[in-house]
């Protein structure tokens, strides 16, 4: 279904499950059964390119059609229910008084076409939440054609890709979407460290499984 079509159907029908086409309720993105069939991680963080990662839920259907929608099929409103799940279930403290929420940042020619950054949206939402401050002082270049290259120059090439462009805070909980392999978050993690003393975790809706 494509972005306009979307949004019509949101406005003139009931509302539908993001992750099977059901209904669902006027707050829920998802209906029971998809519900159901969230696979929650638990408190627990782990450790992706040496940052402290914590996640909601495994990176796997429905969850992953909830991203897929957020990012790709226009419904920004998704990043809500996505800083819900953050919100409830993070460390607590991972989201103490005193972190701020740092927010992945996109490449410029992306965002344009989205219209939007989802880690933004999301980031925003999960500061709402939770009353901790936000602070957008990241910024990604054009970055590199990846095709062909090998893992370890893919890890250099993007965190050569991001740099600091605003005060960063002393301890920075950056937020994403999704962690896969944690390339991305450990390239803000160095990016941020490089400019100053600054305590580096990091919080995403979703993670691949086996992460």
């Amino acid at each position: 279904m494509s972005v306009l079509l979307t949004r019509l159907a949101a406005a003139v029908a009931p509302p539908f499950c993001w992750g099977c086409g059901a209904d669902a309720g006027r707050t829920e993105p998802l209906c029971g059964g998809c519900r159901a069939r969230l696979h929650w991680l638990g408190a627990d963080a782990v450790r992706l390119q040496g940052v402290s990662v914590w996640s909601a839920v495994a990176y796997e259907d429905p969850a992953r059609q909830l991203v897929r929608a957020l990012k790709y099929r226009g419904a920004p409103g998704l990043a809500d229910p996505l800083a819900a799940a953050i919100a409830a279930g993070a460390p607590s403290g991972m989201l103490a008084a005193g972190a701020v929420l740092v927010p992945v940042p996109m490449q410029a020619a992306r965002r344009r076409r989205r219209g939007y950054n989802q880690a933004e949206r999301i980031t925003t939402a999960l500061g709402r939440r939770t009353g901790l401050e936000v602070r957008e002082c990241l910024a990604r270049g054009a970055g590199t054609r990846q095709v062909g290259r090998g893992r370890q120059q893919r890890l250099l090439d993007t965190a050569g890709d991001v740099r600091v462009t605003g005060a960063p805070p002393p301890r920075a909980v950056l937020v994403d979407d999704v962690a896969t392999t944690g390339a991305t978050l450990a390239a803000c993690a160095a990016a941020l460290r490089r400019s100053a003393d600054v305590a580096v975790s990091a919080v995403t809706y979703a993670r691949t499984p086996g992460q």
